[in-house]
Formats: C-alpha cells, sequence, structure tokens
C-alpha cells in the first residue's frame, strides 16, 4: 500500500476522546520496547511520525493515527514494563479493556513480539486477551536483522508455540532496519481492514 497521508489526529487517555467516525481500525500492541513506533515509521514510509524513544513505556495514551483518510492505525501502550507505577498500569489497563471491548471499528490487531526470545508472559497474557474478545491477530515478529537467518524459522516455531497460535493468525517476520517482511504486513493489514 502507497502512503500519501498519514496523521497524528488524537492522542486519547480517555475513552470519550475517542475519534468518532466510519474508519476501520489496526490496533498497535507489544511489550515496550519491541520496535512499535519503529513498526509504524517503517510501514507508512514516515522517518518520525510515531515517535521512537530511549525511555521505553513512554506511550501512556492511545495514539490515533489517520493514513490516507482510510483507515486508524491505533498505538497503544506498551505493556511489561516496570517503571510504572501500578495506579498508572490499572488505569492503562481499563482504558485499554474499554478500546478492545467496546470500540466496533477495530478489525484487528498487531501484536509485535521480538523475535530473538521467547514471548514473555505479558505477550502470552496479551494474546490470550485478544483472542477472548475474538480479535483478529496479526503476530509480527520484529528485529529478524538481529539473528541469523538460519535461526529464524526456529525462532518463529518457538514463537507459535509459545503463544498457541490460533492457526488462522499470520505470523510475520519482520525488520524495521532492512524493511523484511513489510510487504506481507501490509497484504494482513489490508486483508483485515478491507475484506
Amino acid at each position: 500500500m502507497k502512503v500519501t497521508e498519514a496523521e497524528l489526529i488524537i492522542s486519547a487517555g480517555r475513552a470519550d476522546q475517542f475519534p468518532p467516525g466510519p474508519f476501520p481500525e489496526v490496533a498497535l500492541s507489544g511489550r515496550s520496547n519491541v520496535g512499535k513506533s519503529s513498526f509504524v515509521n517503517k510501514i507508512i514510509g514516515r522517518k518520525a511520525l510515531a515517535r521512537t524513544s530511549q525511555r521505553p513505556g513512554k506511550t501512556q495514551t492511545l495514539n490515533f493515527y489517520r493514513i490516507n483518510e482510510r483507515f486508524h492505525f491505533v498505538d497503544v501502550p506498551g505493556y511489561g514494563y516496570a517503571k510504572v507505577s501500578k495506579k498508572e498500569r490499572d488505569a492503562w489497563g481499563r482504558l485499554m479493556e474499554r478500546y478492545f471491548e467496546e470500540r466496533d471499528q477495530l478489525k484487528g490487531v498487531v501484536q509485535l513480539v521480538d523475535v530473538r526470545h521467547k514471548p514473555t508472559e505479558d505477550d502470552k497474557m496479551m494474546y490470550d486477551f485478544l483472542k477472548h474478545f475474538s480479535k483478529k491477530v496479526i503476530v509480527v515478529a520484529t528485529k529478524a536483522d538481529k539473528i541469523p537467518k538460519g535461526k529464524q524459522q526456529k525462532q518463529l516455531a518457538v514463537i507459535k508455540r509459545e503463544l498457541d497460535m490460533d492457526s488462522e493468525d499470520p505470523l510475520v517476520l519482520f525488520s524495521a532496519e532492512t524493511g523484511l517482511g513489510k510487504d506481507k504486513a501490509w497484504r494482513e493489514i489490508s486483508e483485515v481492514l478491507f475484506k
């Protein structure tokens, strides 16, 4: 997909700030530091639409990006980051639960995991949470350039097994550095948004 327009339209800290309207949405979920901002920037071909941070856990709102006046990417707060107070984590949890449970425009979720490691308990909980709400999940294994080619398939098998992935959910190997998996990610996202 060629992206001609991409803009951040709102950073929502409350459900009443979610934008109304007809645009279908794909949410982007992942552990803090998994490369969500790099993923967004790479696939839409922008250097810094989504801000990358040296401080993981910085996204504390749901950031709605309008793409080509046709759909939204929704960047949700990264999970599994310890330096956030329990009160803040609980508030995010309630906001995210409301979003995933009640948002009619939400068509599917891109869940990012780090291909170099086994999925964490937080990764597994998030995947189970999304499946509980019957969401279509595209699992994207990031940082593929950081492991040897010969190990990639083995790591993908580990991710599938550890998440106990639904056979309907695609798994995409991705690198924000090299662009590996960009086209496949777009195909899967388009399928979810526009089928």
